[in-house]
């Protein structure tokens, strides 16, 4: 191959330059189709990827018009002519290197090279298969709409336009990678989007230096604030609504192909405790789920070590009756508390991790039967006391209660390192550690917003933080993401300054 970046007037030259690209006597998905058009006495070749494209769309709006489309044709070169007068009907893109011409073709595109022109069209035919849009799986619905993300990049987009009707919701696409053939849509709406945040994701998009992302799951890696950090700092949701909710108030949204989920950033800690169910619940039944929300991040993080903390070092602040019963039935047990305590938490790891990999059918029986017969047979063999399998089982269940999976992840984790402080200093270690924690989450940021925001740093907002106010009273964006159009709707009259 002479030159990878020059095409040239020679048709045969341009097809074998990339034949030689995708090794074509080996690999026999590479496709070339000759066509002579006789209205144009000119030849043409298609070359294209099996798999990655639509047949029946190259059939009845590429190869037919170009066999048989005749006519009195305007002035221009033979590629002007095929773009703008033969292939009316398809989304025509003028290619000038083969480079170029290699990339559209890995997306799913088919290239045109007319003979005697030294240029080829990218003609938009890819037809990847994936599924057919279904309900969230991670995340339940249990009101609103019933639809998630597929593996497809153009129905991911189309669902959110559903969404939202704005004629100022701009669909950016950046290529990412050596190669450039991975394409990532960065969605926001341009009139509220704080522009310098644009910047700077694109900015984290342009440095990552890898082959090929495989989805968003791989890009959230590549583009988190603190890699080594359990805290996340970007949302993963594969609902649309929500997605469409968070373009609303100023965020950005980014989707690739094969991921049936977005991401958006940046986000806040409220974010991640957050449901949609929140805000299509009536006002009192939304906050009370949020705060049995709350209340089940606490438990989920705290009880294990305040049971370790108590019976350990003050025992003073149990009632007699209960620190004689506790006694009891810790009397046959050889461990101490803190033994029983990790071989409980890391058995119901185990439980959980065993319940998602096992066929969905039987996961959930093999997971409930597991947990009961395993507890019993532990308390029956004297090796743990019968509390402990209450705290870990309402540890276990609030944890589940828990919306977002990588804060679910945070907590889980953290909830050792609690353990341990509980275990050697008691609720002053406690306290310590939760004092770091609270400590180390201020100083976090997502994309240059702090992650307590807008309590700290205190900004102006609707105050949907720990309980949401009734939506006619949440008319204020928030100021920590937006720069401009700050102002959801109308200002209640009457309201007082928020």
């Amino acid at each position: 191959m002479e030159n990878n970046s020059v095409i040239h007037k020679n048709l045969n030259k341009n097809v074998e330059a990339l034949r030689q690209v995708f090794s074509a006597d080996l690999n026999s998905d590479f496709k070339v189709r000759y066509v002579y058009l006789t209205s144009l006495k000119c030849d043409v070749a298609l070359l294209y990827l099996n798999g990655m494209v639509n047949f029946e769309s190259i059939e009845t709006t590429v190869i037919r018009p170009l066999i048989e489309k005749e006519g009195v044709y305007g002035k221009g070169s033979l590629s002007e002519i095929v773009g703008k007068e033969i292939l009316v009907n398809k989304d025509v893109q003028k290619i000038e290197a083969l480079d170029d011409a290699k990339i559209e073709i890995l997306r799913g595109n088919t290239i045109i090279f007319i003979d005697n022109e030294a240029v080829a069209l990218s003609i938009t035919t890819a037809g990847f298969e994936h599924r057919g849009v279904e309900k969230p799986q991670s995340e339940n619905v249990l009101k609103g709409p019933m639809e998630s993300f597929v593996e497809s990049g153009f129905i991911n987009r189309s669902l959110i336009r559903k969404q939202v009707h704005n004629e100022h919701l701009i669909t950016e696409s950046l290529t990412v990678g050596k190669k450039k053939s991975t394409v990532i849509s960065m969605l926001y709406i341009n009139d509220i989007v704080n522009h310098d945040l644009v910047e700077k994701v694109k900015k984290r998009i342009d440095e990552i230096n890898v082959d090929c992302l495989q989805g968003v799951s791989i890009l959230e890696q590549h583009i988190e604030e603190r890699p080594y950090s359990l805290l996340p700092s970007i949302l993963y949701t594969e609902r649309p609504d929500r997605a469409a909710a968070f373009l609303q108030e100023g965020h950005i949204v980014l989707i690739m192909d094969n991921s049936p989920a977005c991401l958006v950033v940046p986000v806040t800690i409220w974010s991640f405790f957050h449901t949609a169910e929140d805000y299509y619940q009536r006002w009192a039944y939304g906050n009370f789920i949020r705060c049995v929300r709350f209340f089940a991040i606490f438990v989920a993080l705290l009880v294990p070590s305040l049971y370790i903390a108590i019976t350990n070092f003050h025992v003073e602040m149990i009632p007699a009756d209960l620190v004689l019963s506790i006694a009891a039935t810790r009397e046959r047990v050889p461990f101490p508390s803190i033994v029983e305590v990790i071989i409980m938490e890391i058995a119901f790891e185990l439980l959980r991790e065993a319940g998602v990999r096992i066929p969905s059918a039987i996961g959930p029986t093999i997971g409930i039967v597991g947990a009961l017969i395993l507890g019993q047979a532990a308390v029956e063999a004297n090796i743990i006391s019968p509390i402990l399998v209450i705290v870990v089982a309402v540890t276990g269940l609030a944890s589940f209660a828990i919306p977002d999976i990588s804060f679910s992840f945070f907590i889980r984790l953290l909830r050792f390192v609690f353990l341990f402080f509980g275990a050697t200093m008691g609720l002053f270690g406690v306290a310590a550690c939760l004092t770091v924690l609270i400590a180390y989450c201020s100083t976090a940021k997502s994309f240059g917003v702090p992650f307590f925001a807008p309590i700290s740093p205190h900004y102006r907002s609707s105050k949907d933080t720990l309980i949401r106010p009734p939506l006619w009273k949440m008319w204020l964006r928030p100021f920590y993401v937006s720069r401009k159009n700050f102002k959801r709707s109308t200002r209640p009259e009457g309201n007082s300054s928020q």
